[in-house]
């Protein structure tokens, strides 16, 4: 069944998504009733997983992540449409789980999540149920509108069709456009900081996004947070950057794909990722191309990072090479994304020769990769021969007992 809903729902999404693009009007947002439609996909196929893994699945078949988001019992009708249609998340999300939901509802956040440690160390941190910070939400308010504003008054000085500009093609040299690329996509990306940070800011200061304590024993309220700023502009790898970006859908791809599909994962949740987008034609250049950077920097880091370890200077300069090219390859992958058409955005690729697409194609052939089953059973095997410390007893000369470690 947790199949069939994944199939029912994309596919209803999809259709709708299809009228919005072809028969209201193609490239306006008039329209655009899809995105609370698009929040709703993932909450009922996230249900519908965590069903099965809780009720048609052995405890002992699951990840250790889905242990804690398996439902044991079935939602009831109010509960099933509290947690799709609440107030809180309908519009842009962020989606989340729906234990973490019923928990905040029910007034324990954290008691689906905690290790039995983590509750003894921090019991008296936990007598007084947490309550949003207003400083913590004011923040969030303040960061959202200083992106809207950088978005509305420097977006239009560096216009992304501008690309694609004949003249711009033809007399601005090869070095100025990667940077006019770098430069207005960093203008486009605002906008998305602005809504995600808006709604979970808007979450917060309902009460949920609580996400127990840091080191110092402050609360932290990044539960169901989309993003990471700071670690999106400064991303080293084309990894970093998609774990930072748009997260609580990176964890529903995870979770309904990748962690799932038995054939070519990361190929598979691209593309489903291109289809939840939508219909134009944009998404899909974005998400295949991404699916080859992907892979090439996977080759890159497996093969070529281990040699800049032995220094920091070394891995300072690996981090300056891979910063530059991460957003560069960003740049590169995600114009057919703002520009939407197949035509525009195949200009654009033209004008570059599509030279990230053969480097990254030829990166990927010669650098070898092991497979991901092969690289798990190699990490655990590397945990099963780690140095285990161990704490005993020992008497010493004078007769005392004190503790030795082995």
């Amino acid at each position: 069944m947790h199949k069939y809903c994944l199939l029912v729902a994309l596919s209803y999404l999809s259709l709708c998504q299809i009228t919005r693009v072809y028969v209201f009007d193609y490239g306006m947002y008039t329209a655009d009733f899809t995105g609370p439609m698009m929040v709703i996909t993932q909450k009922i196929t996230s249900l519908a997983f965590e069903i099965h893994d809780g009720m048609a699945r052995k405890e002992e078949h699951l990840t250790p992540g889905q242990k804690i988001l398996a439902i044991r019992r079935m939602p009831s009708l109010l509960e099933y449409f509290s947690y799709n249609c609440n107030f809180m998340g309908i519009l842009a999300g962020p989606t989340c789980s729906y234990n973490d939901y019923v928990a905040f509802i029910e007034g324990d956040p954290r008691r689906h999540r905690d290790q039995e440690a983590d509750r003894k160390s921090n019991s008296k941190l936990r007598e007084n149920e947490p309550s949003p910070n207003v400083g913590h939400v004011a923040r969030k308010v303040a960061t959202s509108f200083f992106c809207l504003l950088v978005f509305l008054s420097v977006c239009k000085v560096f216009p992304v069709e501008r690309n694609i500009d004949d003249d711009f093609i033809a007399n601005t040299p090869f070095y100025a456009q990667v940077v006019y690329l770098y430069l207005s996509m960093l203008t486009t990306r605002p906008k998305y900081y602005f809504v995600w940070t808006l709604a979970d800011a808007i979450n917060n200061a309902a009460g949920f996004g609580f996400n127990g304590y840091d080191g110092n024993g402050a609360p932290r309220w990044d539960l169901i947070s989309n993003l990471r700023i700071l670690n999106i502009e400064f991303a080293t790898s084309f990894k970093v950057f998609l774990d930072n970006w748009n997260i609580q859908t990176a964890h529903w791809l995870k979770r309904v794909c990748y962690e799932r599909c038995p054939y070519h994962p990361t190929a598979a949740t691209f593309i489903l990722s291109a289809m939840w987008h939508g219909a134009y034609p944009g998404y899909y250049l974005t998400f295949l191309t991404g699916i080859v950077i992907t892979l090439a920097a996977r080759a890159v880091r497996h093969n070529v990072r281990p040699h800049f370890l032995h220094s920091p200077s070394h891995k300072l300069v690996y981090d300056i090479i891979t910063w530059a090219a991460t957003q560069i390859a960003i740049c590169y992958t995600v114009v057919p994304f703002v520009l939407l058409s197949i035509g525009p955005s195949i200009k654009f690729y033209r004008s570059w020769y599509f030279g990230l697409h053969i480097g990254c194609v030829l990166l990927a052939v010669a650098l070898p990769v092991k497979p991901r089953h092969l690289r798990l059973k190699e990490q655990q095997k590397n945990l099963l021969h780690e140095p285990v410390q161990h704490h005993v007893e020992a008497t010493d000369s004078d007769g005392s007992q004190k503790e030795k470690t082995t």
